[in-house]
């Protein structure tokens, strides 16, 4: 089993797929990664050597930002949105939609369960 990044890489599945399992290692940056350390994209995890992870590790670390400390730096970027309060920041504030998306309907995602509010009584005469 190979563990880069703190990760465990699923054996059974071929190197480009099993890399995008490290937060921060999409598609094309996996194929960019094995290029560079010349190991096939169609071999699985289980057949890469311990030359190889060692390679593919010190890759990811020296040239690539992942794991904690990307999710650090995104949360670091939210909070600097919040607290110079632009538009972005306060829909992350308010838990809204932050990129132009409709919320009359659908947005449920980022909204939450649905809070019924209740209608105004009509005075009785």
């Amino acid at each position: 089993m190979a563990r880069i990044s703190g990760v465990d890489l699923p054996k059974d599945k071929r190197g480009v797929i099993g890399l995008t399992y490290i937060y921060g290692i999409g598609s094309s940056k996996a194929v960019e990664i094995l290029e560079k350390v010349n190991v096939s994209e169609h071999t699985k995890v289980r057949e890469w050597t311990d030359d190889n992870i060692r390679e593919i590790t010190l890759e990811i670390q020296n040239n690539y930002t992942v794991e904690g400390e990307l999710r650090s730096e995104v949360q670091m970027n939210i909070k600097r949105l919040m607290d110079i309060a632009c538009y972005r920041g306060l829909r992350h504030r308010k838990g809204l939609p932050v990129n132009g998306q409709r919320t009359k309907t659908n947005a449920r995602t980022r909204k939450g369960k649905k809070k019924t509010v209740a209608n105004k009584k009509k005075a009785t005469k």
